[in-house]
């Protein structure tokens, strides 16, 4: 369980390039090889957290809780089998809003600027570590509703896939109000991925 002990601009937040670079060097809790980890210790905030491969599964979730390398949440867990059972060989948890908090009610209410631009750079990444152009998997339930900025957030990401001929999928059905994309945690293991508009699901969600 992970309760923000504060808003994250009273926070020291690392830049996304100072922290990649200090992610890529060897660590005594888990293989650097495998794992992309950034920032590289716990924190009030992550950036990426994921395996490494030619062909991973960029998830997208709202905001992190406690995973961390070796140690996967139930989410995490259903989002790797999700990964490796529609032919990816990696994944990668991305969130549209990197501040931790287990309960979504907990986040921060009003956008921390900072750690919105320093995220984004970290997606512009995620995104280069695809051979071919990344699939990008919706998967934030209804919980986008909790924050007026989220939406603008994922505004933010479409603009960035663009660049990268990003393809948006989801799993699993859609909710009936809002046509909002499902939750890993109560997938099957064998959820397939489908095409989804996430142009036509933001223009409906702003409605």
């Amino acid at each position: 369980m992970h309760i923000p002990k504060n808003d994250t601009t009273q926070e020291n937040v690392l830049l996304f390039e100072t922290a990649l670079a200090e992610s890529e060097q060897p660590h005594p809790d888990y293989d650097v090889g495998k794992w992309l980890y950034v920032p590289n210790a716990y924190s009030e905030y992550r950036y990426i957290l994921g395996t490494k491969g030619v062909k991973p599964l960029v998830c997208i979730g709202i905001n992190p809780s406690t995973a961390e390398p070796d140690n996967l949440d139930n989410t995490l867990k259903s989002v790797q089998r999700i990964a490796l059972g529609n032919g990816f060989d990696s994944f990668i948890m991305f969130n549209v809003y990197a501040q931790r908090a287990t309960v979504p009610d907990d986040m921060e209410t009003a956008l921390n600027p900072l750690l919105h631009t320093e995220n984004m750079k970290a997606f512009e990444y995620v995104l280069s570590l695809s051979a071919e152009p990344p699939t990008v998997w919706a998967a934030w339930g209804t919980i986008i509703k909790k924050r007026d900025y989220l939406p603008a957030c994922v505004r933010d990401m479409i603009a960035i896939g663009k660049r990268f001929s990003a393809k948006w999928v989801s799993a699993g059905a859609r909710s009936k109000a809002g046509g909002h994309p499902h939750h890993p945690l109560y997938l099957k293991k064998d959820s397939l991925l489908d095409p989804f508009d996430i142009e036509d699901y933001l223009q409906s969600l702003n409605a």
